[in-house]
């Protein structure tokens, strides 16, 4: 008999993922539970994610063309923290658009 897969701990400092406390459990807050329904939520959340980040430079860009700024190095963060985050995005996406074409590709 094997025994029940332990929580992983070592996630904890990664945002938007969290521990994994066991299999067949969801962990949503809506009532709506199913495998759709946990990836769209997350997919969403880190879409959000991305936009907020960009949002912020773009807000920290108009603040250092007016002078506003106290710090410019918190938009050079903020502008490389937003460029990153686009580029996870669209390096994610390429993967899902490359799995959709692979799966198109198999013979029935």
């Amino acid at each position: 008999m094997t025994s029940p897969i332990s929580a992983i701990s070592g996630l904890s400092g990664i945002s938007g993922v969290s521990a994994v406390s066991g299999l067949g459990e969801t962990t949503g807050t809506s009532g709506v539970s199913g495998p759709n329904t946990d990836f769209a939520a997350l997919v969403s959340k880190g879409l959000e994610g991305v936009q907020a980040s960009q949002s912020k430079a773009s807000d920290l860009a108009v603040q250092v063309a007016n002078g506003t700024l106290a710090d410019p190095a918190q938009y050079t963060m903020a502008a490389t923290e937003a460029a990153l985050g686009l580029q996870l995005t669209m390096a994610i996406r390429n993967k899902a658009l490359d799995a959709f074409q692979e799966i198109m590709r198999m013979q029935a």
